[in-house]
């Protein structure tokens, strides 16, 4: 991995994390009653904190655009989920809660996963995949993983629904993270007019904004640490399957780095958990409607 793409990744991450409190913080106040509705945006574009935190999220999306571009999917991927790291640095100044053996613990496991999945599997790219079937294949399944997660947190109670919606957006933005990576390659090779001829530009759009407002629903109904966890978690997980299925990014599959790789896959899910659950992250307004009681009889 080239440092570009490390500090690319990293500072990418530093502005999705700090991004994401600051959507929390002011997505906690809005009303219950735009749960799922575009509405929640339009009340949300009026406070200045989250104005702020879609800004910094927009720069960490940026910062990744171009670290995808000059590195592997699944280089990158992983690098992006460190974003917990930076959020709970956040919230840990906010509320001045020490980092403990929880806290240190998740530090260490995210770190760890990170670097043992890119060591093993020392990702490289290769030739994408032409077949157009594959590439829907993969693609329709994680849209309809999401679209499954979202329709069954719409009926579930408050505390299901949040972490549902979290793990429904991160499969988007895996996705979407795998489809800027392509619409890169399209620009690099013929420009804005091979870019928009495509449908890939406009993928990213529609799947970023559909993102959001599964995000800012789930932060909206609970506090950070029943959302952001799964985010950070299945984003990456998404992001890899694409950069493997049809991006052609190339893994080592011997025995011993597919444990390492497996292994370091675990350690980056149980310290996203653990950072993600650690009483530093902060809480939103408490909320104990059924989001059933929200839907139109």
């Amino acid at each position: 991995m080239s440092v570009l793409v490390l500090i690319l990744s990293v500072s990418a991450a530093c502005c999705l994390g700090f991004g994401f409190v600051l959507q929390q913080n002011a997505a906690s106040h809005a009303p219950l009653s735009d749960f799922l509705s575009w509405r929640l945006l339009l009340d949300l574009i009026r406070v200045p904190r989250w104005l702020g935190g879609i800004g910094l999220m927009v720069c960490g999306m940026v910062l990744g655009a171009v670290a995808l571009g000059k590195g592997e999917i699944s280089q990158v991927e992983p690098l992006l989920a460190t974003n917990l790291l930076f959020a709970l640095a956040l919230t840990r100044h906010q509320t001045k809660h020490p980092l403990g053996r929880q806290g240190w613990a998740g530090l260490v496991l995210l770190a760890g996963g990170v670097t043992a999945f890119i060591v093993a599997g020392k990702p490289k790219g290769g030739d994408s995949v032409t077949d157009p079937l594959r590439h829907w294949l993969i693609i329709g399944i994680m849209i309809g993983l999401a679209l499954l997660l979202t329709t069954y947190a719409k009926r579930s109670r408050m505390t299901a629904a949040p972490v549902l919606l979290a793990l429904a957006a991160g499969l988007l933005y895996g996705v979407q993270d795998a489809l800027t990576r392509v619409s890169g390659e399209r620009f690099g090779a013929g420009g804005f007019s091979e870019l928009l001829s495509g449908w890939q530009p406009y993928g990213v759009l529609a799947l970023g904004v559909t993102g959001l407002v599964l995000v800012q629903s789930a932060f909206e109904t609970a506090e950070l640490r029943m959302s952001l966890p799964a985010l950070t978690a299945a984003q990456p997980l998404a992001g890899i399957v694409c950069g493997v299925g049809f991006l052609g990014d190339k893994l080592h599959t011997d025995v011993g780095a597919l444990t390492w790789e497996a292994a370091g896959l675990a350690a980056i899910v149980a310290g996203i958990v653990l950072l993600g659950m650690h009483p530093a992250m902060p809480s939103g307004t408490t909320k104990t409607e059924s989001v059933r009681d929200l839907q139109p009889h």
